[in-house]
Parts: structure tokens; C-alpha cells; sequence
């Protein structure tokens, strides 16, 4: 028997289960109409963040990016129905009425990614994190419920933070391998560090210091969030948020030694905390 063909929900279900379990877990327990069009917004953003692994120089990077870029602003090159991803996330903005600049600034900020220019201030990490991954969540909303989707603004955008900071704390061994650095300049020098010193890692009471305010501002952003209004029918967009908390919290216990250990909890306890989260309607 031939078999058929892999849809390409299928194909960007299986990509974003290998690149993005949990928000893999996300989309299955979304509404089965919702999947498809979250899938397509949740495998663009992985494809998006693996660049940098990918890549061993910027500008093969932005060449990449670029590559997104035209397909958003109608300038493909060559068919795109060749990606599934491309086609999927075209389908999905046609579909939900998503808007493209979003998307667009999405790989706009992205760029910092492929270089190991410091974050200055708190004020330029929220920035990324509202166009990055706090966008995500709004565009998951509107694919969700376009009603309600507004209802939720506030509630992304303090919440795409805390996710942010969370990401940046799981990442933290890797980025310092690069030579990256997302915690804000302005929270080192308040410890009395420098980009270098951090990244050398041998102040271990004021590395675990600034770690400690990092992951504070991400719980504060997270207490905001948590404490704006946010309807029933969007939450599914802001499951992976729920994984957000456990990470912030041992990270501020673990201070410095966090460049040697993994945060992540296991995936079960992923998995379970997700669909408890979905129980309660509660981040």
C-alpha cells in the first residue's frame, strides 16, 4: 500500500516536536482546528531561533533571516510551496487575518541572536522579549480567538518577558560558550560586573548576585502578568508560559552554579505542569 504524503501540518507538527517539545504539547492540546495555524507560528519561531546553531558566522544568519523576510513582504524566492513551513504560515496569516509586520520584527530582533553584542538595558531586553516572544503569544491569541485576542495584550507582554528571562537562564552555559550575554549590562555593573568578569565566571557571589536580579525581573514580569486579564479562550497560548516559574525560581537559588547544571526540569513534569495549567486556566 503507497503511503500518503505527509500534510504540511503533519510536517510542521513533526519539526516542532524534534525543535520545540513543549510548544509541540501546546499545539496538541489546542482546539484541532486551531492546530494547523499554531504549528505554522511555532515552527517559523524555532526556525528562527536555530539559526544561530546553524551558522557559523552573522551574515550567513541574516542571509537566512532574509530568507523570511521576502516570503512576509511578497518576495519569495521560488515556489513557495517547496516549504512547508512557508506555506503553512502564509495559509495561517491568510486565514486569522495575522499581521505580517509583526512577524516581520519578529526577525528583526532575531538578528541580535547571531551576534555577541550585550543587552544594555532592562529596557532593551523587554523590547526583544515584546517582539519575540511576547509577539508569539498575541499571534497565538489571534490564531486562538481574534475576539479576545486584545483582552490579552497586556497579559503577553509581561508574560513573553518572564518567558524570555527563563529561556535566556536555560540557555545561559551555551550562550557563555559563545561569548553571548542577554542579562542587561545595567543589572551587572549594579553588582559590580562587567561583561568580561561575568563571562570569565570566577566572581561567584556577584555572578550569583546578578543571576538573582535577572531572575527577579523575570518573577516580577510574571506577577504582572499573571495579574492582568486573560479570557479563557486565549490561554492555550500561553501554556508554555506555565513552564516558566520552576526555571526562575532554581535559578535564583542556584546562582553561578547554573553554568554547570541544567534548570530544565524533565519532560514529564513538563508535560504534567502544562496540562494541569490548563485545568486551572491558571500561568
Amino acid at each position: 500500500m503507497t503511503e500518503q504524503p505527509m500534510s504540511n501540518q503533519e510536517i510542521c507538527l513533526a519539526m516542532l516536536r524534534d525543535s520545540d517539545r513543549d510548544r509541540y504539547l501546546a499545539c496538541l492540546l489546542s482546539s484541532e482546528d486551531k492546530r494547523g495555524a499554531l504549528a505554522a507560528l511555532y515552527t517559523f519561531n524555532a526556525e528562527l531561533a536555530r539559526i544561530r546553531d546553524l551558522v557559523h558566522e552573522p551574515l550567513p544568519g541574516e542571509v537566512r533571516m532574509q530568507y523570511w523576510r521576502d516570503l512576509l513582504e511578497g518576495s519569495a524566492h521560488g515556489s513557495t510551496e517547496a516549504n512547508p513551513v512557508a506555506a503553512s504560515l502564509l495559509s495561517a496569516i491568510e486565514a486569522h487575518r495575522l499581521p505580517r509586520q509583526t512577524l516581520v520584527n519578529m526577525i528583526d530582533a532575531r538578528i541580535f541572536d547571531l551576534y555577541d553584542d550585550p543587552m544594555e538595558t532592562r529596557t532593551s531586553l523587554e523590547g526583544y522579549a515584546g517582539e519575540t516572544a511576547s509577539a508569539l503569544i498575541q499571534l497565538a491569541s489571534l490564531v486562538l480567538s481574534a475576539e479576545e485576542a486584545a483582552k490579552s495584550t497586556e497579559a503577553a507582554g509581561h508574560a513573553g518577558v518572564a518567558q524570555a528571562v527563563a529561556g535566556a537562564l536555560l540557555l545561559m552555559p551555551l550562550h557563555r560558550h559563545r561569548g553571548q550575554l542577554y542579562i542587561p549590562l545595567e543589572i551587572l555593573s549594579a553588582t559590580g560586573l562587567d561583561r568580561e568578569s561575568f563571562l570569565a565566571g570566577k566572581d561567584k557571589a556577584r555572578i550569583s548576585a546578578a543571576i538573582e536580579a535577572f531572575a527577579g525581573l523575570g518573577r516580577d514580569h510574571l506577577a504582572k502578568a499573571r495579574a492582568a486579564p486573560l479570557p479563557p479562550t486565549v490561554f492555550p497560548a500561553f501554556l508554555p508560559v506555565t513552564l516558566a516559574e520552576p526555571v526562575l525560581v532554581k535559578a535564583q537559588k542556584a546562582g553561578a552554579a547554573l553554568f554547570d547544571q541544567s534548570l530544565q526540569p524533565p519532560q514529564w513534569r513538563r508535560q504534567l505542569g502544562m496540562m494541569l495549567a490548563l485545568m486551572r486556566k491558571k500561568i
